[in-house]
């Protein structure tokens, strides 16, 4: 009789009420812990969104910052901003030296050399030189038209040396720019792109497409909004604004949607 009472196990009963009570418990533990894992999961995402919307902001507002004076266009109903970025610049020598001497920069005939005042910028294969650009579209002071723009024939310098070029008139300020190509960015299929290395357009394309060729770059996903809004300023202030919105949207736990909406403005330099 005792031994058959040492081998008495846990019965069927018992081991449904067990069943039964760590059910309930998990339950109830689930109600309370579902909501602040629900808030957990909310607030990164909302973080996740608004680092990648703040990192795409940062990242057009330093290249915007670069633009060639007065290359900035937007266009494709404010969905695309596009502008030539420039590396470094200085200003030509437009008089001879005390003695008679230096390598100016010829203004009634074409020239393919000058000499730098100051600090020379650095130069690399590929670069362009721009003199005095004042308009972002037509035939006339337009980089992107070209009738202002020298490719580079050497990074050795001084003095500059240029494809043999008649720039159409001085700057004021005698400056120049080194310029590396035009830069787009633009929102479309949902996602924010920039488009680099692509051939100079006289006039931007005509409707809400990217330019034809070179390379892109993704800088954000799942773009809501987007748009592009820029603003010349008055001829005496020489500086430009270019506001952006970008909102990006991601669906959360419960199937609602997340959105970031953010708003930032970059200011251009338009001295040219």
């Amino acid at each position: 009789m005792s031994l058959m009472r040492k081998m008495t196990g846990v019965t069927l009963v018992e081991l449904v009420v067990v069943i039964a009570i760590t059910s309930i418990i998990a339950a109830v533990v689930a109600v309370f812990i579902r909501r602040p894992v629900e808030g957990y999961a909310d607030a990164s995402r909302r973080a996740s969104l608004t680092d990648e919307a703040d990192t795409a902001l940062r990242r057009m507002t330093r290249d915007l910052r670069l633009a060639l004076p007065n290359s900035v266009r937007v266009y494709g109903g404010g969905q695309f901003v596009e502008f030539i970025e420039t590396s470094g610049g200085g200003r030509y020598r437009a008089e001879p030296d005390s003695g008679g001497g230096g390598n100016i920069l010829d203004f009634s005939a074409a020239d393919s050399s000058f000499d730098v005042i100051g600090p020379v910028p650095a130069l690399a294969a590929g670069n362009e030189i721009v003199v005095y650009n004042l308009y972002n579209s037509g035939t006339v002071s337009n980089a992107y038209a070209g009738d202002n723009r020298a490719a580079l024939t050497s990074t050795a310098a001084p003095p500059v040396a240029i494809a043999s070029k008649l720039f159409p008139e001085p700057s004021p300020a005698r400056r120049f720019h080194v310029v590396t190509g035009p830069v787009t960015y633009g929102c479309t299929g949902g996602q924010l792109l920039r488009y680099w290395g692509y051939a100079y357009s006289q006039e931007p394309p005509g409707g809400p497409v990217p330019p034809a060729g070179g390379s892109s770059a993704v800088l954000a996903g799942n773009v809501g909004e987007c748009q592009f809004v820029y603003t010349a300023g008055a001829l005496t202030e020489r500086i430009g604004t270019v506001s952006i919105i970008l909102q990006i949207d991601s669906v959360s736990i419960g199937g609602g949607l997340e959105r970031v909406r953010m708003f930032q403005q970059a200011q251009v330099s338009n001295a040219p």
